[in-house]
C-alpha cells in the first residue's frame, strides 16, 4: 500500500530529498506531498547573488522537477501546525494533510539584530529572490549610500549587489575581520585590503547601535559613535534555524536551536525527520548545502528500509567575492591542540595562504586545514588531503611559483587516496569517479557529471575531474578529423604563418587524404578569418557548407532566408520601406527576429541575387545570418530615449556591429549593449555583452542562450569606450585563433585551462604579450571588410552559380510550393515516410 510522506519546505535540500527518494523508490512505496512557503518552486539559493546578473528567476531553477504522479507540490501555503498524535499538518489556508512520515526541511531565517529602527522602511534582509527584488526597487530611489550590517559571506555578496546598483557601500562587521568564520586574522587583513580597493568602506570590530530616520533616508549609528548616512540598509548578520513548528509540537530542539536529530536524521518522534539548516545533528546545525544533501540521502534511504547514517560534514568553502578568491577547509583556525601554522603572506600581491598541520616531531606532515585568500587554485586538492599525510613539505605547497623549495605544480590527483572526496557537495569519491571513467566509459567532464553528480553543485571540483580523466589515460584528442592531426587552433596558426591560401595546398603539406565535411568548412572559415578573399572565390566555394555556398540560410522546404544587416536594430522609415517592398514583390514571409533584424523567408536560389540587388542598392549588406560569424549587436534605446539609460547604448551597438561585421569565427557570435543595469538588451546571455554604468561600461563574456544557456561572466567593469573596444578586439581575435571547431565562446572559456581567470590575464593583463598582435589583426579585418553579397553581384562567375537548375536557368523548382497562413506564404513541407504530418528539407537540385 502506498504511504504518504509530507515534506515541509521546498528549498534546495527538500528538493534533493524528493529527488533521492523518487530515484530509489521504483515500486512507488511513497506518495510525496511537498508544502512550500514561498510562492515559487525550489531554486539554487547558493547562486542567489547571480540573480542580479539577469534578474531572471528561471535561471536559478533546479533541474529534475517533480513531474510524476507520486509527487504533489503545493506552494505559497506554509504549514502552521503539526499534530503528532493524529499525524496531520495544517497549512495557513486551513487545509489538513495526513502523513505516515514527516520531514521538516524549513531551513533558516535571516537574523536581524534587535537594534532600534531595524524595521524601518528602507531596511532589508538578503535571503530570497523577493529580498533582492525589494533591494533593487529601493536602490533606484535611494540616496547614494548603502550600508550592509554583517561582513560574512552573504554580507559581502549583499555589498557587491549594492555596489552594482550604483550605491556607495559600507560594510559593518562586529568581529575584528571580514568573514570571521572562514578566514583567520592574516587572511582577513588581506581580504579587507582587496575589498577596499573596490571602493567599499569596511568598519570592523563595531556593532550597530541603532538605525534612525533621516531627512534624506536613514542613519546608521555604530557602537563607536560613527554615524553612516544610508539610502537603504541590508541586514546580513547570520541565520537562525526555523524550528518554530518543532517547538510548538513538542519535538526536542538543540541548545542553540534547530530540531535535534540523530545520525539517521530522526527527531524525538520516530515518524518525523529533519534535514538541512533546521536540523541539529547530534546538537549541531550546518549552514551549507553539502551536509544538507547528505541528510537528504540518509532520509531517503531510511524511508525505504535502509540503515544509512549521516557521514559527517565537510564544511570547506570556496567562493569568489567581489572578484577575490577565498577558501577555507578543515581546522582553518588551528584550534587542534599542538597544531602548527605554515603561512605565506604577500599583501603586495594580495595573496595569503595558510596550512594547518599536526605537531609531528618528524615532519609535521598531517594536514588539518587551511585558509586561502587571493589565490585558491590549490583548494580542490588540498581539501581532499585533510586528515592525511602530505606527500611533500607543506611550505612548498603554498610557496609562490619559482620560490626556493616550491614544487611548482603542487599535489596532483595521483597522490590522493581512493576514498578522498573529490566532490564534497555530493560526497563523490575519487574511486567513484575513476569507476565512472574506466567502467562506465565516461570520456569527458559532462559525462562524469551526469553519471556521478560530481561537479553539479558549486563546481569547484571540476578542474580535478579533468585531471582524473587524464590520470585514467583518457586522452582528449585535439585532432580536427582523420585528415588533420592538428586542432583547429593549430591549423589557424599554420595558415597564418605559412601563407597557405587553398585547402589543397594545406592538406598536401600538413594533412592527408582529400578532406571531409568536417575539415573543409573549418579550413574555409580559417581562410575567411584571415582575409584570403571572397568565400566563393576559386576553390574556396567547394569547401563551404550549403548556407555559406549560397550566402543565405536554407529552410525546410529548400528555399532560403535573407537577413540584411540592421546595426543595433536602428533603421530609418525609408529603409524599412525597402524591406517591405522587397518582401511584397518577391512574395517573402517576413518575421522580426530576436536579434532586432527582419528575416525574409521563402526565396529560391535564382531569386537571391535579385533580392540582394534591391537591398544593396538601398544601402543594406549581408547580415551573415548564414555564417559562423558575428550575427548581431542587440541594443536597448539607451540614454537617447529611456529615462533610466546612463549611456548611449544604440550608438555603441552600431559602432561595434559595423566594426566586427563579417568576422568569421569558430561559431556564431552574438552580442548586446544595455544602456543601464536593467538589462533590456539581455547582454548577459550573449557571447559578449556590455552594460552601461555611471562610470563607463562593464564587459561580460562567454554567455549564450539556446540549447545550452549560460550566463556571461564579468571580465572588466567601469571602463571607458576606448578601453572597452580594445578589450573586445582582443577577446574576439583570441577566440578566433584558439577555439575549437564549432565551439561557442561559453564552452571555449569553460574548456580553457584556468578558465575566466586565464582569459582575463591574456586579454586584460596581456600576460602572453600578444595583445598588440591581436589588436593589429582586428584592425586589419576592419580595414579589409567587404560585403559578401556585393561581391557576388559584381562578379559574373559567382552570379552564375545562383540557378535552381544549372542546365535550365530561370526554370523554377517544381518541388517547392507554398500555402497561405496568417496572411503570408509558408512552405508546404515534403512528407517524411512513416511520420504523418512531418516534413523534411527538400533536396536542392543544381
Amino acid at each position: 500500500m502506498t504511504r504518504t510522506l509530507v515534506v515541509v519546505g521546498h528549498g534546495m535540500v527538500g528538493h534533493r530529498l524528493v529527488q533521492a527518494l523518487r530515484d530509489r523508490d521504483s515500486s512507488g512505496v511513497w506518495r510525496v506531498v511537498v508544502l512550500g512557503e514561498e510562492p515559487r518552486a525550489a531554486y539554487d539559493r547558493v547562486a542567489l547573488s547571480s540573480y542580479a546578473d539577469s534578474w531572471d528567476a528561471t535561471r536559478l531553477a533546479l533541474d529534475g522537477g517533480h513531474n510524476d504522479d507520486l509527487v504533489e507540490l503545493r506552494l505559497g501555503d506554509p504549514v502552521t501546525a503539526i499534530d503528532r498524535t493524529a499525524r496531520t499538518v495544517t497549512t495557513a489556508s486551513g487545509r489538513r494533510q495526513s502523513y505516515d512520515a514527516l520531514v521538516l526541511a524549513t531551513g533558516s531565517r535571516p537574523f536581524v539584530p534587535p537594534v532600534p529602527g531595524h524595521d524601518l522602511p528602507g531596511c532589508f534582509t538578503y535571503r530570497t529572490i523577493e529580498d533582492l527584488d525589494a533591494i533593487r526597487a529601493a536602490a533606484g530611489a535611494a540616496a547614494g549610500d548603502g550600508v550592509v550590517v554583517g561582513g560574512g559571506l552573504l554580507g559581502l555578496e549583499a555589498a557587491n549587489l549594492l555596489r552594482r546598483l550604483g550605491l556607495r557601500t559600507r560594510v559593518v562587521e562586529l568581529a575584528p575581520r571580514l568573514m570571521p568564520l572562514q578566514v583567520d586574522e592574516g587572511g582577513g587583513a588581506v581580504l579587507r585590503r582587496l575589498v577596499e580597493r573596490l571602493d567599499l568602506s569596511v568598519h570592523c570590530g563595531v556593532s550597530t547601535r541603532a538605525v534612525e530616520s533621516a531627512v534624506d533616508g536613514l542613519r546608521v549609528v555604530l557602537s563607536d559613535g560613527t554615524e553612516l548616512a544610508a539610502g537603504l540598509v541590508v541586514f546580513s548578520a547570520g541565520v537562525r534555524p526555523r524550528d518554530e513548528l518543532a517547538r510548538a509540537c513538542g519535538l526536542a530542539v538543540g541548545e542553540r536551536g534547530g530540531v535535534l536529530v540523530d545520525l539517521a536524521c530522526r527527531t524525538s518522534d520516530e515518524r518525523v525527520y529533519a534535514v538541512g539548516e533546521v536540523a541539529a545533528v547530534e546538537g549541531r546545525c550546518y549552514g551549507l548545502v553539502g551536509p544538507g544533501y547528505a541528510m537528504a540521502e540518509v532520509v531517503a534511504d531510511r524511508l525505504l528500509g535502509g540503515s544509512a547514517t549521516f557521514p559527517g560534514a565537510d564544511t570547506a568553502t570556496k567562493l569568489k567575492l567581489l572578484g577575490v578568491d577565498v577558501a577555507s577547509f578543515g581546522d582553518a583556525h588551528a584550534v587542534t591542540e599542538g597544531a602548527l601554522e605554515v603561512v605565506h603572506n604577500d599583501p603586495v600581491s594580495g595573496c595569503y595562504k595558510k596550512l594547518v598541520v599536526s605537531d609531528n616531531p618528524r615532519d609535521a606532515g598531517t594536514l588539518l586545514g587551511g585558509v586561502l585568500v587571493g589565490d585558491a587554485s590549490s583548494y580542490a586538492t588540498l581539501r581532499t588531503l585533510v586528515g592525511r599525510t602530505l606527500p611533500t613539505d607543506p611550505g612548498s605547497l603554498i610557496a609562490p611559483a619559482g620560490a626556493t623549495g616550491a614544487t611548482g605544480s603542487g599535489v596532483g590527483v595521483d597522490a590522493l587516496p581512493a576514498d578522498a572526496q573529490v566532490c564534497s557537495c555530493n560526497a563523490v569519491t575519487k574511486s567513484r569517479i575513476q569507476e565512472a571513467i574506466v567502467v562506465d566509459g565516461c570520456a569527458d567532464v559532462p559525462a562524469i557529471k551526469a553519471c556521478t553528480r560530481a561537479g553539479t553543485a558549486c563546481g569547484s571540483c571540476v578542474p580535478m575531474l579533468r585531471q582524473l580523466l587524464s590520470s585514467c589515460g583518457v586522452e582528449q584528442s585535439t585532432a580536427l578529423c582523420e585528415h588533420f592531426p592538428q586542432s583547429r587552433a593549430e591549423l589557424f596558426e599554420i595558415v597564418r604563418a605559412t601563407g597557405v591560401r587553398t585547402f589543397g595546398e594545406l592538406v598536401a603539406r600538413h594533412g592527408r587524404g582529400r578532406g571531409c565535411d568536417i575539415c573543409k568548412p573549418v579550413v574555409a572559415s580559417v581562410l575567411a578569418s584571415l582575409g584570403t578573399g571572397h568565400v566563393l572565390q576559386g576553390d574556396q566555394v567547394s569547401l563551404q557548407d550549403t548556407n555559406d555556398r549560397f550566402l543565405a540560410n536554407m529552410q525546410r522546404n529548400g528555399t532560403y532566408s535573407v537577413v540584411p544587416r540592421i546595426p543595433g536594430g536602428e533603421i530609418t522609415p525609408d529603409r524599412l520601406l525597402v524591406i517591405a517592398e522587397v518582401a511584397r514583390d518577391f512574395g517573402l514571409y517576413t518575421k522580426i527576429t530576436g536579434g532586432q533584424r527582419i528575416d525574409l523567408f521563402g526565396a529560391t536560389v535564382d531569386q537571391l541575387p535579385a533580392i540582394w540587388r534591391r537591398l544593396v542598392d538601398a544601402g543594406f549588406e549581408s547580415g551573415h545570418a548564414y555564417g559562423k560569424a558575428l550575427r548581431t549587436v542587440k541594443s536597448c534605446v539607451g540614454s537617447t530615449w529611456c529615462r533610466y539609460g546612463v549611456q548611449d547604448s544604440v550608438g555603441l551597438a552600431i559602432e561595434l556591429e559595423l566594426r566586427y561585421r563579417g568576422l568569421r569565427s569558430p561559431h556564431k557570435v552574438k552580442a548586446a549593449v544595455s544602456g543601464c543595469a536593467r538589462e533590456c538588451a539581455e547582454a548577459r546571455n550573449k557571447d559578449f555583452g556590455i552594460i552601461a554604468t555611471e562610470e563607463g561600461w562593464n564587459l561580460y563574456v562567454g554567455g549564450n542562450g539556446g540549447f545550452r544557456p549560460r550566463h556571461a561572466d564579468l571580465l572588466v567593469s567601469d571602463v571607458d569606450k576606448e578601453t572597452l573596444v580594445r578589450l573586445v578586439d582582443r577577446f574576439l581575435m583570441f577566440y578566433v585563433r584558439t577555439a575549437d571547431r564549432l565551439q561557442r565562446t561559453s564552452t571555449w572559456i569553460e574548456a580553457m585551462e584556468g578558465g575566466l581567470d586565464h582569459l582575463r590575464d591574456v586579454v586584460v593583463e596581456d600576460s602572453l604579450g600578444i595583445a598588440a598582435d591581436l589588436e593589429a589583426a582586428m584592425a586589419e579585418h576592419v580595414a579589409n571588410y567587404a560585403d559578401e553579397w556585393r561581391g557576388v553581384l559584381e562578379d559574373p562567375e559567382k552570379l552564375a552559380r545562383f540557378t535552381s537548375f544549372v542546365n535550365a536557368p530561370g526554370v523554377p523548382d517544381p518541388s517547392i510550393s507554398f500555402r497561405a497562413e496568417r496572411g503570408q506564404r509558408v512552405p508546404v513541407l515534403l512528407p517524411v515516410p512513416g511520420v504523418p504530418g512531418a516534413g523534411e528539407v527538400a533536396e536542392v537540385k543544381r
